[in-house]
Order: structure tokens, then sequence, then C-alpha cells
């Protein structure tokens, strides 16, 4: 008997809101919603596929009466790919995310951001191919 990695929970104020961003960030599409919770995803899980092989998780987003309080002890890292890492910063901050200070320092190789809802995530090197 195993698992499978399938799915991470974010609780937010606004489940619709903050799947909508993050379908944008990601290029994902909603695949699921119900009353105060909406999951995206970059494919529809069936039992078949993720007994066959490791898939891709998807995010879910379940409402929650309280605000964020403290920095993420969990965050998602996510890395451009068909652009410069400051480009997608860039594009990002368009979408309504902003940089976050968590005490990173100014010598790192990523960029600390926050999505609208507060919880920190990383922009990391590009994979684009370079030139």
């Amino acid at each position: 008997m195993t698992s499978r990695f399938t799915e991470l929970a974010v609780d937010c104020r606004d489940p619709e809101r903050l799947a909508a961003f993050w379908c944008e960030v990601m290029d994902f599409k909603v695949i699921d919603r119900s009353e105060g919770r909406v999951e995206i995803g970059s494919w529809v899980p069936t039992v078949e596929d993720v007994r066959a092989r490791q898939m891709p998780p998807t995010l879910l987003f379940v409402q929650v009466p309280e605000g964020k309080a403290v920095k993420n002890r969990l965050h998602l890292d996510v890395s451009p790919i068909d652009g410069s890492t400051e480009d997608e910063v860039t594009r990002l901050l368009g979408l309504g995310a902003t940089k976050a200070d968590v005490g990173q320092g100014s010598d790192r190789n990523w960029v600390v951001m926050a999505d609208p809802e507060g919880n920190e995530f990383c922009v990391l090197r590009t994979l684009a191919p370079q030139n």
C-alpha cells in the first residue's frame, strides 16, 4: 500500500480570487468547485491516472474565516519557463502579487513574493533556454 501527493490545500478568505490568481500564474484551469472550495490544476485527476504514475498535484483553495497571521511554514516555488526571472516577477506584480521580505537577505538567486492574500512563494531561476 502506498500514497500519492495529489493536492496542496491552501486556507484563504476568497477561494475564487486566489484560484484565479494562481491559474494565471501557472496556466492552470479550475477543475472542481463547490461552496467555499476551488480546485485548480494542469490536468483532471482520475484514480486510474494517479495509480498508474506520479502526477503533478493540484491546488485546493478552501475558505476559512481567519486571515493569514504568520510566515508560511510551507510555500510554493515557481520557475519561469519562457522568460527571465525578472520578467516573471514583473508579470506577477501585474497580477496582484507583491514582493515580500521574510528575512531572506539580499544575497539570493530567487525572489520572495506574496499572493493577493499574503501567502509567500518564491520565483526561482528561469528554466527558459538561454540564447
